[in-house]
C-alpha cells in the first residue's frame, strides 16, 4: 500500500457554463454512475484538456453534455478547493480550480449524455435545485445568481 509521500498531489482546471433562462430555470447535469458524487446535479462542465482555452472547454463540455451549443457572455467567477491525501483509496492531495462562464444558448436540443460523467441533462426552477441532490458548485452559482 502506499503511502502519502508516495502520491503525487493532482491539480484540475475545469470549466463550467452557468446558464439561466428568462424562464428562471437553471440548467444541469446529473453525475453518472463510475464517478465520484454520483447522482447529484451539477452545471455543465468538466476538465479542460491539455493546451484547451477555458472558454471553449465550457462549450465543449456544454454539447457534450447536454446536446447545446451556445457563447459566452462573460466570466462569472473562479472557485477552488482542496483536499489532502486519501492513501487507503491510492489518492494523492487533490486541488480542483472550477472556470465558471454565463453562457447563452444559441442552438442544438436537449438531449442526456451516454455512456459518460452526467447520464442526464434538465432545466431546473431556480427556485427548486437546492432540493435536488447538488455539488457545492451549484450552491455557489445559485447564491451568485441570487446576489446579481
Amino acid at each position: 500500500m502506499s503511502t502519502d509521500t508516495e502520491l503525487s498531489p493532482t491539480t484540475r482546471v475545469a470549466a463550467y457554463a452557468l446558464i439561466a433562462d428568462e424562464s428562471k430555470r437553471l440548467l444541469l447535469v446529473r453525475i453518472a454512475p463510475g464517478y465520484a458524487a454520483v447522482g447529484k446535479w451539477t452545471l455543465p462542465g468538466g476538465g479542460l484538456n491539455f493546451g484547451e482555452d477555458p472558454a471553449d472547454g465550457a462549450l465543449r463540455e456544454l454539447e457534450e453534455e447536454t446536446g447545446y451549443r451556445g457563447e459566452i457572455v462573460r466570466l462569472e467567477f473562479i472557485g477552488s478547493w482542496s483536499r489532502g491525501p486519501i492513501p487507503s483509496e491510492g489518492w494523492g492531495a487533490f486541488h480542483a480550480i472550477q472556470i465558471v462562464y454565463r453562457v447563452r444558448v444559441t442552438g442544438g436540443e436537449l438531449r442526456h449524455e451516454v455512456d459518460e460523467s452526467t447520464d442526464m441533462a434538465a432545466w431546473v426552477p431556480l427556485d427548486e435545485a437546492r432540493n435536488l441532490p447538488i455539488v457545492e458548485l451549484v450552491e455557489r452559482a445559485l447564491d451568485h445568481l441570487a446576489a446579481t
